[in-house]
């Protein structure tokens, strides 16, 4: 029976932690900077684009 993990379990266990934290970090500013930019895209309201007229082509003989 193993009674006290090898040195080596504590530091990746230690690692893994701190990864996820980063990692859980990372993703809360992202969800964050998510929603403030979709806050600000809806306060702007709708986006009305006009349609562009297309040139009429010439004729090559004419």
């Amino acid at each position: 029976m193993n009674v006290f993990k090898p040195k080596g379990d504590a530091k990746n266990e230690a690692t893994t932690k701190t990864a996820r934290a980063i990692i859980d970090n990372e993703a809360a500013a992202r969800i964050a900077k998510t929603a403030r930019l979709r806050a600000a895209r809806e306060a702007r309201g709708p986006v009305v684009v006009e349609p562009v007229k297309k040139a009429k082509k010439k004729a090559a003989g004419k």
